[in-house]
């Protein structure tokens, strides 16, 4: 007996590439974003003493901003008016535009909402919010009897 190795992409279909014109398609990453509202990633970490949010918004200066808190929410937001160049430059794919969003999170209630800081270096969003002292960890060591 004999095997022979079946190649799927090749022999799947009457005409070859048909399929691969399809693949090319609607594997795009063209497509793909259109579909995804731009919104810049987020990490949110916890440390003893802090909350912690990154906002990765690379493009932008700290005056862009607007941080706001009401009851438990914390929101960020940022709208840009969209300037005319007469550059005239021909982009063949642009992925860094987005002229305005808004993230919002809904703090703990073990956050302090007066102690909240933010510092934005090298395109990274950092806000430190602080935690109250009861929801601080407390350690102690437990004697074993």
């Amino acid at each position: 007996m004999t095997l022979v190795k079946f190649n799927n992409k090749a022999n799947n279909s009457l005409m070859p590439g048909f399929n691969d014109v399809f693949d090319a398609i609607f594997n795009d990453r063209f497509f793909n974003e259109r579909m995804i509202t731009r919104v810049p990633g987020v990490n949110t970490s916890e440390s003893e003493n802090h909350y912690h949010v990154e906002l990765a918004a690379p493009g932008l200066k700290k005056e862009d901003f607007k941080l706001n808190v009401d009851r438990n929410q914390l929101t960020i937001s940022v709208e840009q008016q969209t300037e005319q160049n007469h550059d005239h430059k021909h982009y063949s794919k642009r992925e860094y535009s987005y002229n305005s969003f808004v993230r919002s999170f809904t703090l703990p209630d073990s956050a302090d909402h007066n102690q909240i800081e933010a510092s934005y270096t090298d395109g990274i969003l950092r806000i430190d919010i602080a935690k109250r002292e009861e929801a601080k960890a407390v350690r102690r060591q437990i004697e074993i009897k």
